[in-house]
């Protein structure tokens, strides 16, 4: 990373590079939660859930290459292995061992619970002082909360009783 390129920052660089390293982690962790959730998804409206959950995925996905090209930009080296994954998690990994469409939708939306806080706390150490990560994580961040909002709808529309 450029000399001036660090003063802008702002912040500290090793403690923000912590922090995008384990929103970095739970992006890989949900990519693949979404993911094998959509092909092992059994239930009520089954298609519809698959379906969103694939989105998702790809969506998760595309928010761990943002954060590796800021990772990498600020000098850093993203987590290369499985097990730095998982040991790095702030969100951490719930296995889809239930695949009832029902179970899944909610244990996604406690996932973009935990997502929209960890960009929340990114947010609050470098609001100000980083507008370059400000702008990725804002990104990132809006489309959790479109994802946790995606949920619950799909959540109350199977749960709504049909009259």
């Amino acid at each position: 990373m450029g000399t001036k390129a660090r003063e802008i920052v702002g912040v500290n660089v090793d403690e923000l590079l912590k922090m995008l390293k384990r929103a970095y982690a739970d992006e890989w962790l949900a990519y693949y939660q979404y993911w094998i959730g959509s092909k092992v998804a059994v239930g009520r409206m089954r298609g519809i859930i698959a379906g969103e959950l694939e989105e998702h995925a790809n969506e998760e996905l595309k928010h761990a290459g943002m954060l590796t090209n800021r990772i990498i930009i600020l000098g850093g080296t993203p987590l290369i292995s499985p097990q730095e994954l998982i040991k790095e998690s702030g969100c951490g990994y719930e296995a889809p061992s239930d695949p009832d469409t029902k179970k899944l939708v909610e244990q996604n939306i406690k996932g973009e619970h935990c997502a929209i806080m960890t960009y929340k706390k990114i947010l609050d150490f470098i609001n100000g002082k980083d507008a370059v990560t400000c702008k990725i994580v804002l990104e990132i961040l809006e489309e959790e909360i479109t994802h946790e909002q995606d949920l619950e709808a799909i959540l109350a529309d199977m749960t709504t009783p049909v009259k």
